[in-house]
C-alpha cells in the first residue's frame, strides 16, 4: 500500500473515526484556556512569593522544585501548542500540516492536563504549608488529592475526545473489581489507615512518638506521613518505615504535645557526710545554666533514696525537644558532676568489706 495512502487512513481515522473526536479536541485548543492555564501557574508562583516569605529553608527548597518541575510542564505545553497553532492554522502545506495538527493538539491537551494538575497540587501543598508551623505537612493529603483530580480529569477527557462511555463499562467489571481490590488489600489498607490517622490528629509531621505494638517498639521523630507508611527518624538519625496499618493499630505516646514540656532526671549518689541543701542548690544552678533546659518550669532537686553506702538526691529538669534529651543528660551530669567537685563535694563510691574467716574469703 502506497505511503500517502495509508497516511490518509490514518489521517482520515482521527479526524472522523471512533478513536479521537478532532473537532471536540479543536474547542479546548485555544488561547483562553492557555491563557487561563498560564494564570493558574503565576497565582501559584505569587502566592508563594507574597505570603509564604517566613519559610523554612527546607520548605523553599521544597517548594522551589515544585515549580521547577511545573515550569518545566508548561514549556512543553507551550511547545505543543506553538506546533499546533503552526500546524492548523499555517498558510502554507496546508495538506501536510492538517494530518500532524490532530497529533500536536492531543499532546497540548495531555500536556495541559499535567499542568492543571501539578498546579492545583502545589496550591493545595501551599495552602498546608501556610496553615502549619510544624517541620513540613503530610503528602497523603496532597497525594490523595492529585490522584482523585487526576482519575476525574483522565475519565472526562477520554469520554469527551473519544467517545467512550465509563458509566456502563465500569457497572460492568464487578469481576474485574473484586480481583483488582483482592490484589490492592494491603495498599488500599493502608491507605485508608493513614487517611484515618491525618483524621484523628495523634500525631503531626516534626512529633517525637513512641510506636508500641506487642514486643515490637519504634522511638523517632515523623519525618512524613504517605499513603503507604510513616517515615520516622530515630535517635541516631536511622529511618525507621511503619506501615499505616500498623500504626494505626498499634499504641502511640506522643512526647511532643503543644505547651507541654518533656520531663527528664538525672541523679547523684552522695555520702552521709555530704551537705544535702548545699548539693541541691548546687544542681539547680548548673542545670539552669543549660540552653536545652526550660526555666519555667524551674529544674528541681529532692533526696529521693537512699542506701548503706550512700544519699540518692534526684534532679528534674523540663525541655522541649524530645530528641534532644541525651544531650542535655550529657550536659547535666557533668556539669553536675564539675560544680560539686569545684565545693569539694565528691560522689559517693561503692565499698566492699572483705572479711576473712578461716580459709575462706568473704566479700
Amino acid at each position: 500500500m502506497p505511503t500517502e495512502t495509508i497516511s490518509s487512513a490514518i489521517t482520515s481515522a482521527l479526524q472522523s473515526g471512533p478513536f479521537l473526536q478532532v473537532e471536540v479536541l479543536y474547542t479546548f485548543l485555544g488561547l483562553e484556556p492557555y491563557f487561563l492555564l498560564g494564570l493558574l501557574v503565576l497565582s501559584c508562583w505569587l502566592f508563594y512569593r507574597f505570603f509564604l516569605r517566613d519559610l523554612s529553608e527546607e520548605r523553599h527548597r521544597n517548594l522551589q522544585g515544585h515549580f521547577k518541575v511545573l515550569g518545566r510542564h508548561f514549556l512543553l505545553l507551550s511547545v505543543f501548542f506553538a506546533l499546533f497553532v503552526l500546524a492548523h492554522q499555517g498558510a502554507s502545506q496546508l495538506g501536510v500540516q492538517d494530518r500532524v495538527a490532530p497529533y500536536f493538539g492531543l499532546f497540548a491537551f495531555l500536556w495541559g492536563m499535567i499542568v492543571f494538575v501539578k498546579a492545583c497540587r502545589l496550591w493545595v501543598l501551599q495552602y498546608l504549608f501556610l496553615q502549619s508551623t510544624r517541620e513540613g505537612v503530610p503528602l497523603l493529603i496532597v497525594n490523595v488529592f492529585s490522584l482523585l483530580l487526576s482519575i476525574a480529569i483522565a475519565f472526562w477527557a477520554i469520554s469527551r475526545l473519544f467517545g467512550v462511555q465509563l458509566g456502563p463499562l465500569l457497572a460492568t467489571s464487578a469481576a474485574f473489581s473484586i480481583i483488582l481490590g483482592l490484589a490492592l488489600q494491603d495498599t488500599l489498607g493502608n491507605l485508608f489507615a493513614g487517611i484515618a490517622l491525618q483524621f484523628d490528629k495523634n500525631f503531626e509531621i516534626g512529633d517525637w512518638v513512641e510506636v508500641t505494638q506487642g514486643l515490637q517498639k519504634a522511638v523517632g521523630q515523623v519525618k512524613e506521613i504517605s499513603w503507604r507508611s510513616v517515615l520516622l527518624v530515630g535517635i541516631s538519625d536511622e529511618l525507621i518505615t511503619l506501615p499505616n496499618r500498623f500504626m494505626a493499630t498499634a499504641q502511640i505516646a506522643n512526647f511532643s504535645p503543644p505547651d507541654q514540656p518533656i520531663v527528664r532526671s538525672q541523679i547523684f549518689r552522695l555520702p552521709y557526710a555530704a551537705p544535702l541543701e548545699q548539693v541541691k542548690e548546687l544542681l539547680e544552678r548548673a542545670a539552669s545554666e543549660i540552653s536545652e533546659i526550660r526555666g519555667l518550669p524551674a529544674p528541681h532537686a529532692y533526696v529521693s533514696d537512699s542506701s548503706d553506702s550512700w544519699v540518692t538526691v534526684k534532679l528534674i529538669y523540663f525541655i522541649d525537644s524530645y530528641g534532644s534529651q541525651h544531650v542535655a543528660g550529657d550536659k547535666v551530669l557533668r556539669k553536675g558532676i564539675d560544680i560539686l567537685s569545684r565545693h569539694g563535694i565528691e560522689l559517693a563510691r561503692t565499698q566492699y568489706q572483705i572479711r576473712q574467716v578461716g580459709e575462706e574469703t568473704h566479700v
